[in-house]
């Protein structure tokens, strides 16, 4: 029986762990919902959100860096390529992946030195206290 080759990477980019909060924002001055990242790569982001929204949609994306993290929030406009549909506890939520398509210079290069230099993103990672347990606070509107 043959081996076949494994498949072929598809990604232009290498993609890098990475949890940061991130707003999400359906167009601009609209209200945020808020995410994690997953994982980043030069092309785009791997996002987590209990907000359902349609394969296609252009997002205002912002990431959040703790106060003294000597970063700046990170801005991009990105578009919905794929999402599925990932589960915590009993909240049903959804994976998007996430092409950037409007990035500034200076934001572009701050996503570079985050991917390069897996110390850069220890600066800026949530502490992780065992002392204090770690909530999610979920809005519902009716």
């Amino acid at each position: 029986m043959k081996n076949s080759p494994p498949p072929k990477e598809r990604r232009g980019h290498r993609r890098i762990e990475m949890s940061f909060p991130v707003n999400v924002r359906l167009n601009q001055g609209a209200r945020p919902y808020p995410g994690l990242t997953v994982d980043a790569s030069e092309s785009g982001l791997l996002v987590q959100t209990l907000k359902d929204m349609p394969l296609e949609t252009t997002l205002n994306i912002e990431l959040l860096f703790p106060k003294g993290s000597n970063l700046s929030n990170f801005k991009a406009v990105a578009e919905i390529v794929w999402k599925d549909i990932c589960n915590w506890e009993d909240l049903e939520g959804y994976q998007y992946g996430l092409k950037f398509i409007q990035i500034s210079d200076e934001n572009y290069s701050m996503l570079k030195k985050l991917l390069a230099d897996p110390s850069f993103t220890k600066e800026a990672q949530l502490v992780d206290n065992s002392e204090h347990e770690a909530t999610l606070v979920v809005k519902v509107e009716r």
